[in-house]
């Protein structure tokens, strides 16, 4: 799996996110500011950055900026914000962003965000080259959600079961809602059968079974495959 840097100055958002990134077999490196952010950089080299705007001391498109005109910029970036707007999702297009995830963030978005970035990554834009404002806004409108769409990232469609981040509950109380809700997604996308779950998920198929017992995930509705 993939090595992945979350940098975001909340610790509660850093924790809830590694949780989750590690349950599904990446690696995670963590960073509260830029200066972190650069140190795990260097020493990790990431396959991926989830990067949030507001930090205290750099801003998260200022350190965007700073890796692009250095050449740093060798890894997708996915931006996080709660308070993004059509000119910040420019300007971090501008800067080789793929991606920006808007605060409160669900589980299904933020998995098939990383998915697609890491598999698809898009190349970097050339300096100076941005979004227009009109196409950039029509596309937050068609796309219905809190992913702003950037380019290199195509978003699926038809439904999408939704289950948003509440970041002000316990954090293992949390965890376990996410967890539950992904799980009986993907059981009911492959029909109950635990060993197309255990393969889509990456876990092994007595640890998997254990994890649903332990959630309180319902095995007896609908089609089950067998362990």
């Amino acid at each position: 799996m993939a090595t992945i840097l979350v940098v975001d100055d909340e610790l509660g958002i850093r924790a809830l996110l590694s949780e989750i990134l590690t349950d599904e077999g990446h690696s995670v490196e963590l960073a509260e500011n830029a200066a972190q952010a650069r140190a795990a950089r260097e020493r990790a080299r990431p396959d991926l950055v989830l990067l949030d705007i507001w930090m205290p001391d750099v801003d998260g498109v200022t350190l965007l900026k700073e890796w692009n005109a250095c050449a740093l910029l060798t890894m997708p970036v996915i931006m996080m914000s709660g308070h993004g707007t059509i000119d910040t999702a420019v300007e971090a297009t501008k800067n080789g962003a793929i991606a920006f995830l808007e605060k409160p963030i669900t589980l299904q978005k933020l998995l098939r965000a990383v998915e697609q970035g890491l598999v698809k990554p898009a190349p970097r834009a050339p300096a100076g080259m941005a979004m227009a404002r009109s196409d950039l806004g029509n596309a937050l409108a068609s796309a219905g959600s809190n992913v702003m769409p950037m380019p290199g990232v195509t978003l699926s469609h038809g439904p999408q079961p939704e289950q948003s981040f509440d970041l002000d509950r316990p954090l293992r109380e949390a965890r376990d809602a996410f967890e539950k809700s992904y799980f009986e997604f993907h059981l009911s996308q492959e029909n109950g059968s635990m060993t197309r779950v255990a393969e889509k998920t990456g876990l092994e198929r007595t640890h998997l079974y254990r994890k649903l017992k332990q959630l309180g995930v319902d095995l007896s509705r609908g089609k089950r495959g067998s362990l």
